[in-house]
Formats: C-alpha cells, sequence, structure tokens
C-alpha cells in the first residue's frame, strides 16, 4: 500500500497542474496537494478536523465547510466549487442509466417475472457494522410489506454482502429475488430505477436510488441522516436515539459509540 502510494505521488508530481480541489480534506489528501503543487489549491477553511502542529494548509482558496449554510455533506462537496465562482445550476445529484444499461436491467426483471414499479430493492449490507441493520430484522420487514401489499422484493449490494443476503432469504418467508453481487454499477442504478422503493441501510446503493428518483426509506445507524440522508427524493430515515441499546458491544463504546466506529474500531 505505501509503495503503491509513492509510485503515485510521484507519477502526480510528474505533471503540471492547473487545478486542484482537495474533497477529501485530510492528512493524506494535503500531502498530494503539496506534490501535485496546482496554481490553483483549493481546500476547507475550516478543515474537518484541526491541523496538527507540524502541519499547515496548502491550499490557496478557501471553501466554506458548507455552502448555502446547509449541513447536509452533499453542500460540503458543492462548496469548492462555490469558492470558485462557479454558478451551482444543479444542487441535487440526478443520474439516468445509459439506453444499454435500461435495457440490460428490464431484461432482468422480465428473467425474474418482477414488474416495473412493483417490487422493493432492497439492501442489506454497508460498509461497516455500525451502519446495518440486523438480516433477520429485513426478513421481518419483507414479510410485513408482502402480506400488506403483495410487492415483489429484491435484494441487491456487492460481492462481500452475500452472507447478508443469505441470511435474510433464510429468514424471509416471502419469496425474494436475489442479485446480490451479480450487478455492475451501471445496472444497479438502471435496476433502482425500475424500483417502487428502495429499503436499506445508510449507503452508496441508497445514495444511487435517490438519485435514480425512486422513493427511498433509509435505515441508519451511527450516522446521522441530516447529514447523510437520501436528497432530492421523498424519503423517510429512521434512527434510533443516540447511544441506543447495545447489540454490538465489541464494536460500540460508550457514552458516544460513534467515535469508536468512526475510527474504524
Amino acid at each position: 500500500m505505501a509503495a503503491s502510494f509513492t509510485r503515485w505521488c510521484a507519477l502526480c508530481a510528474g505533471f503540471r497542474f492547473d487545478l486542484s480541489i482537495d474533497l477529501a480534506d485530510s492528512k493524506t489528501s494535503r500531502i498530494i496537494v503539496r506534490l501535485v503543487n496546482a496554481k490553483t489549491r483549493v481546500g476547507y477553511d475550516p478543515p474537518e478536523k484541526p491541523l496538527r502542529w507540524l502541519e499547515s494548509q496548502p491550499a490557496n482558496v478557501a471553501a466554506k465547510p458548507f455552502c448555502f449554510g446547509r449541513q447536509h455533506y452533499l453542500y460540503r462537496y458543492l462548496s469548492p466549487l462555490e469558492a470558485l465562482g462557479v454558478e451551482l445550476r444543479a444542487q441535487v445529484p440526478t443520474i439516468q442509466p445509459l439506453p444499454l444499461e435500461t435495457a440490460r436491467a428490464l431484461a432482468l426483471l422480465d428473467r425474474h417475472h418482477l414488474r416495473r414499479n412493483a417490487f422493493i430493492a432492497v439492501h442489506a449490507g454497508a460498509s461497516f457494522r455500525g451502519r446495518q441493520w440486523q438480516p433477520e430484522r429485513f426478513a421481518l420487514a419483507i414479510d410485513d410489506i408482502s402480506r400488506q401489499t403483495g410487492l415483489d422484493f429484491l435484494l441487491v449490494g456487492g460481492p462481500d454482502e452475500r452472507a447478508s443476503a443469505e441470511r435474510v432469504i433464510a429468514k424471509a418467508a416471502s419469496p425474494i429475488v436475489n442479485m446480490v453481487g451479480a450487478l455492475s454499477l451501471a445496472t444497479l442504478l438502471a435496476v433502482l430505477g425500475q424500483a417502487r422503493l428502495f429499503l436499506g441501510n445508510e449507503s452508496g446503493p441508497m445514495h444511487m436510488a435517490a438519485a435514480a428518483g425512486t422513493l427511498v426509506v433509509g435505515l441508519f445507524g451511527l450516522t446521522d441522516p441530516a447529514v447523510w440522508g437520501p436528497v432530492g427524493v421523498a424519503n423517510v430515515t429512521l434512527r434510533p436515539s443516540m447511544p441506543c441499546e447495545c447489540i454490538a458491544k465489541d464494536l460500540c463504546r460508550r457514552p458516544d459509540p460513534r467515535r469508536l466506529a468512526a475510527s474504524g474500531g
């Protein structure tokens, strides 16, 4: 890892850049900004984490932590554009799948007898356990919704989330189509755009569903939906009060479990 990072830095140092924008706002990203040494260097002022006593801010254009006075993280990512004087014509992300991917998604749905706008896309995975609702509870929710609505269900996710998907299927009485690990990101976007609803943890697929215009029910744990929730579509976000009744004593630590999870513990 260190060797590849060094090679990448050496490669960047061999080019001349006019502009760099430091969205990561980390010690590593500030090292890269110094090595690139672009004429215009945009960074956050103040940074998300205070600079250590030996560090200095290499940016020469200061972006506000959030633009428009809004605290959702989307507006942190947009803030460098505001600092550069770029007009923000679109403040809500929307992504339309390529026609080829839409055709591929429709063929997959037909193959599994899923009707357009009559199925719920479910994502039971997450990047770390502090964001992951228990698979058994997904199964209970799926069975309850199935009894009340008659809608179909499709599980989506990456190859490393197959175990969670299998636990959902094992506990649920309702039929579920499992496409976890079987879709490219481009095809996943097209499939999510055909769903009636997305139900899942705070994750990349949740934001993809919102960008595709699909209604979202987002399940949150250690992250705040006011900062990380879906934008641009009607949505419901659910989160227990913090600190919640602990189900992961090896992951969380009282009184504020978010600090340990954010550090990768």
